[in-house]
């Protein structure tokens, strides 16, 4: 109980039961301050209801501003026999529902020019850390960079990009520890050593006196050794080794306000009058793995499906029947689109049986023969090798008949677009690619992009002719004459 605390009487000696209002002259209480048990009760009745792992991308995330970068961890420049394994931890990213971010590194340290990952969230909403293999074998000592792409995606659609460029150090191959951080001492400013997950950190600066600002950390079971000349003068320097963060740029993407009118990952460009020199079907396809395989009316093993072109036209029979169901598969690799012999027949690059099973990166001019044991069953050309992917002319009897694009699913050129290696006759061919879901054609002059549907006006497009039309399936003529086969079997069977 408390004595009536009421202002308008000071006076008033009565006593106040807990929690009543009014003592019993009826003056009224003012309410009790609140207790630290009665916060913290509030605050946790204000809590979401769930925050557990299944509502972990719904929990408030800190109201601070954290840049997007990458964490990089474990490099050690003296590692044994060049052999590194760096910890690349994702962090500081956008909660914008993204499951999955992928990584593209190119460099020359990296093992066939390149590799891909993929960054996964946890159930607790973080992000997985990567290990990235790579090697110093055999370089010549100086510094190496790791170009760094990274793609986030949302509903099969790249909602972020992101770049960023790693410097690696390959130090002499008689060059010691000491002696690889004097020289990184000697030339770059702002020094902060970190040692993490089990590294050494190890200093050992002589700069001719002055004052020596270094910053060594040394972290989870890490060892952190710093030795310093008596006479050190004034060191203002920037590096970073053993771990460190980059800070990663986000790219600006072309952004389309409405859905593809018509989504397809394979379709064609049907001319109904083609000039000399141009194809009657030119053929799109993007896949992540596009399979090239023999002509099958009824379920058939491949995507692209190739012909015989003889001297008295298609033939799907006779010498078609030496082409696998499967034959070759094309992707993107690690160094730009490669071929990849998976066929009983085998394939010819540049002439060269390349092995069964072994990727190849394709080049402009490479001539790709189906099969390797029959000459001139199909015959292929890379024409033109795009930002997104590879163009392919017959070189055969069926040169007049049809071409083919291999596009990347969901990667735009750029624009301005890059200048790419192309031959004359792939050159003229229209700019396209695919994104959200669909094919876009664009318009290098102007940068217009244009969704192809069967309603697109397509001869309003440049480096289009004026009889061509878009067709949703990639084979479309096949699709009619299995039709029509079907009506004069019904015919014949007297159905009506």
């Amino acid at each position: 109980m408390k004595r009536c605390s009421n202002p308008m009487h000071p006076h008033c000696t009565l006593w106040v039961m807990p929690g009543e209002s009014a003592c019993t002259n009826g003056h009224a209480q003012s309410a009790p301050p609140q207790s630290s048990f009665d916060l913290i009760s509030a605050l946790r009745s204000a809590r979401p209801a769930s925050c557990g792992p299944a509502a972990s991308f719904a929990c408030p995330q800190p109201v601070a501003p954290v840049r997007p970068h990458l964490h990089i961890s474990g490099f050690d420049p003296r590692a044994a026999g060049g052999r590194q394994a760096i910890k690349v931890e994702l962090r500081g990213m956008p909660y914008d529902g993204a499951a999955r971010v992928s990584m593209h590194l190119q460099s020359a340290l990296i093992a066939n020019g390149g590799s891909r990952h993929s960054f996964v969230r946890t159930l607790r909403g973080e992000w997985r850390p990567l290990f990235i293999a790579f090697s110093s074998r055999d370089k010549e000592h100086g510094q190496y960079q790791i170009e760094v792409e990274l793609n986030s995606q949302v509903d099969e659609r790249i909602s972020h990009k992101w770049v960023c460029t790693l410097v690696i150090l390959v130090p002499r191959a008689d060059a010691t520890l000491t002696e690889i951080h004097q020289t990184f001492l000697s030339t770059h400013k702002n020094v902060r050593v970190m040692a993490d997950d089990a590294s050494i950190a190890k200093v050992n600066a002589a700069s001719g006196g002055g004052r020596l600002d270094i910053d060594v950390s040394a972290r989870n079971a890490s060892i952190a050794h710093l030795n310093l000349d008596p006479g050190a003068g004034k060191i203002d320097m920037g590096f970073s080794t053993i771990a460190w963060d980059e800070d990663l740029i986000e790219i600006d993407l072309p952004e389309h306000t409405a859905p593809h009118p018509h989504p397809s990952r394979a379709a064609c460009l049907v001319n109904a009058a083609p000039d000399a020199g141009s194809q009657r079907q030119v053929r799109l396809f993007a896949l992540d793995q596009c399979v090239l395989g023999r002509f099958e009316e009824v379920e058939p093993e491949a995507d692209v499906l190739l012909t015989h072109f003889g001297e008295d036209g298609q033939d799907r029979q006779g010498l078609t029947r030496r082409l696998s169901g499967r034959h070759a598969l094309i992707r993107r690799g690690n160094r730009g689109m490669e071929i990849e012999d998976v066929s009983r027949y085998g394939l010819l690059l540049d002439g060269v049986w390349p092995g069964k099973g072994k990727p190849v990166p394709l080049r402009l001019g490479m001539k790709i023969e189906l099969t390797a044991s029959i000459k001139g069953i199909v015959v292929l050309s890379v024409s033109a090798l795009l930002p997104n992917g590879v163009i392919m002319h017959r070189t055969d009897q069926g040169a007049q008949a049809e071409c083919f694009y291999f596009l990347e699913p969901e990667r735009h050129p750029g624009f301005p677009v890059a200048a790419f290696p192309s031959e004359p006759h792939a050159a003229v061919l229209p700019l396209l690619y695919h994104q959200h879901g669909g094919f876009w054609h664009l318009d290098p002059a102007s940068g217009n992009e244009t969704p192809l549907s069967p309603a697109t006006a397509l001869d309003k497009l440049c480096q289009l002719a004026r009889h061509v039309r878009f067709a949703a399936d990639p084979y479309p003529e096949a699709f009619i004459e299995h039709h029509r086969a079907s009506a004069r079997n019904s015919i014949g069977a007297g159905v009506t």
